[in-house]
């Protein structure tokens, strides 16, 4: 789909107990590359992220600190608005499960669940996670040191009996079943969906959807002994930046057109529960679940305990923002595990973006600079090299844009790097500066041919490394109102005789500061 529609994209809400570190970071701007591309594609865009605020945990912890879980919640919701801001990101709204209007769409999908006979009041006996704030069944649970009960997720349980309200689960196995088979691509990438599939197929249990232990959450319409389950009221953020209840507006605008960018630990609650839920409330399920993967740090896992948790901002600093955005997106294949390293960090920012792309730029602009008065030169590419490298040019977009609908990042990426490799191999073949001397004519048109190259590259760069990108089209005089994709392609090239801007270096290379 080009130039046209509504795209919703989603980070998952991030809980308050945490302190921001890669891997929500990793997450939060996948969703503002794809936000940035499909606007630039002329796509009506929302983008949400925010922050997932009850439950026992955060209750627990507030109460360890000795503050009140909102206190608690107001001060670690804002490091992670901090996140998103430092990270450049392009979000529309920021949501907090704590808000008005988040109250109010639980407590109508509550009723809507109630109304429809999918909400039942039972007791719950079995094993809960507070880490995990999930219920678990005797057969998941591993044994940890002493032969002592775990989750899967190594996380400690403990044996819960209380009264609950359920929710009918078991009722929507069939469609949900169905829901994966004709909607192929709604949870990716295919390793994820064959899981979903696979526990879904082994046979749902009604799910408890409240508590009475704990206090802190969006208390049951009608009995407020109980809170909802944390997983019922955070999923619902999706719809309440819509609008929900009111199913018009923003709601009838954006879903469910909707992408809903996940850890793959979460990919279970997002890919079985929450379709549940929507199908049970008459609602639409999203178009697509996608469940990235884990990194290591150095080849080890990241843990708390070992000391060895990646801050981002701390990353940005020693490197810079365009240089961690694109690193993080072009490492791995999106979906599998990664593993960040400094030195890997330091070899693509020195080999890719500063010898193949910033090298690229800097030597053409300033050959035009010092060769054709600072203007872009005359030109008549008609030789097939000139033709090679500018149809290659000129393909990327569709290739890149099928990519990014697919959320292969690191495609996308490598497609716009093959170009920046070809150009690199047309400079040195068509050696402009020898022209200089003995056709001019013919090296005022080997060097539009580089600059038209290069503004797009430049467009398609920009929602990965956003702020170089600007630069690169700022050196070529390209106006602010001409940088969206329905100025690529042939029909909008560069004029010749624009006055561009001295040329300035976009991406130094990277030098470690020797220790002492």
């Amino acid at each position: 789909m080009n130039g046209a529609g509504t795209f919703y994209v989603t980070t998952p809400i991030y809980y308050v107990n945490d302190k921001p570190h890669i891997g929500h970071a990793y997450t939060t701007l996948a969703c503002d590359v794809l936000a940035r591309f499909k606007r630039l594609d002329g796509f009506d865009v929302k983008f949400l992220t925010g922050t997932d605020e009850h439950g026992q945990k955060v209750e627990k912890s507030a109460e360890a600190f000795g503050v009140s879980p909102q206190a608690l919640a107001d001060q670690n919701s804002a490091n992670f608005r901090e996140l998103a801001q430092i990270l450049g990101c392009t979000n529309d709204d920021f949501i907090r499960t704590t808000e008005a209007r988040h109250k109010v769409a639980c407590q109508a999908l509550w009723d809507k669940l109630v109304a429809k006979g999918d909400i039942y009041l039972g007791a719950y006996e079995g094993w809960y996670s507070v880490r995990d704030e999930a219920f678990y069944a005797e057969d998941e649970l591993v044994k940890g040191e002493g032969g002592a009960k775990l989750a899967p997720t190594g996380a400690p349980v403990e044996w819960v009996k209380e009264p609950s309200y359920f929710f009918r689960l078991s009722a929507f196995q069939d469609r949900l079943l169905q829901w994966y088979e004709d909607n192929p691509d709604c949870v990716a990438p295919n390793s994820r969906r064959n899981e979903v599939m696979s526990f879904v197929k082994g046979g749902l249990q009604d799910l408890s959807v409240s508590r009475t232990s704990f206090k802190w959450g969006i208390p049951v319409p009608g009995d407020d002994s109980h809170i909802m389950y944390v997983w019922l009221d955070a999923l619902t953020n999706y719809i309440t930046a819509l609008g929900y209840p009111d199913t018009a507006g923003d709601f009838a605008r954006y879903w469910p057109n909707t992408i809903h960018m996940v850890g793959k630990d979460i990919v279970r609650f997002h890919a079985v529960y929450w379709p549940a839920f929507l199908m049970a409330a008459d609602l639409a399920p999203p178009k697509r679940v996608f469940a990235h993967g884990w990194w290591t740090n150095e080849g080890q896992k990241i843990s708390k305990s070992v000391g060895n948790v990646i801050d981002p901002l701390s990353l940005i600093e020693t490197y810079g923002l365009d240089q961690v955005r694109y690193f993080l997106l072009r490492e791995v294949p999106f979906g599998n595990d990664g593993d960040f390293s400094h030195r890997a960090m330091i070899g693509r920012m020195n080999s890719e973006l500063a010898n193949d792309y910033g090298n690229l730029v800097q030597r053409s602009l300033s050959m035009i600079g010092k060769n054709c008065g600072g203007a872009l030169p005359a030109h008549s590419p008609d030789s097939d090299d000139d033709k090679a490298m500018l149809g290659a040019a000129y393909a990327m977009l569709a290739k890149v844009r099928e990519s990014m609908d697919r959320q292969l990042y690191h495609e996308a990426i490598e497609t716009v790097w093959v170009v920046i490799r070809a150009a690199n191999a047309y400079v040195d073949k068509q050696a402009p500066w020898a022209l200089k001397k003995t056709d001019p004519a013919r090296m005022g048109t080997v060097l539009w041919v580089l600059a038209e190259t290069i503004r797009c590259l430049a467009l398609l760069t920009q929602p990965f490394i956003p702020a170089a990108s600007s630069r690169i089209l700022d050196q070529l005089a390209v106006a602010e109102g001409e940088r969206g994709f329905a100025f690529f392609g042939p029909d909008h090239p560069l004029k010749e005789g624009i006055a561009l801007p001295a040329p300035q270096g976009v991406f130094p290379r990277h030098v470690e500061e020797a220790s002492a």
